[in-house]
């Protein structure tokens, strides 16, 4: 069963809260809600970048076509899925060493 959900939490470069990270607030908190699990928001900033400048890496092509037009659309919805996606685990690594820099803590003490 679930026991924790993570929600990525859009925040602005300088760490401030915009409209779209308020937005990600109530949504965890309907889940919250609704659903009666935990939900812990982890900032997602800058993980889609994380994840195109690994992706482009790996595949050795640019994921996005911004470089040759300027355009920041992604080339097919089949990347930005990938993107998004590889984002995600990328927000969900940043919980689960959160998590385990705290239970570290504990353990220490």
């Amino acid at each position: 069963s679930v026991k924790q959900i993570v929600v990525g939490q859009p925040l602005r470069l300088d760490g401030t809260r915009g409209s779209m990270a308020e937005e990600a607030e109530r949504f965890a908190q309907r889940v919250q809600k609704q659903i009666g699990v935990p939900v812990d928001m982890v900032d997602e900033r800058l993980t889609s970048w994380e994840a195109e400048r690994l992706l482009e890496e790996v595949q050795g092509r640019f994921i996005r076509d911004e470089k040759l037009t300027g355009s920041k659309k992604p080339k097919n919805v089949k990347a930005k899925m990938t993107v998004d996606a590889m984002a995600a685990a990328f927000i969900l690594k940043e919980y689960l060493d959160r998590r385990g820099q705290t239970a570290e803590k504990a353990c220490a003490k």
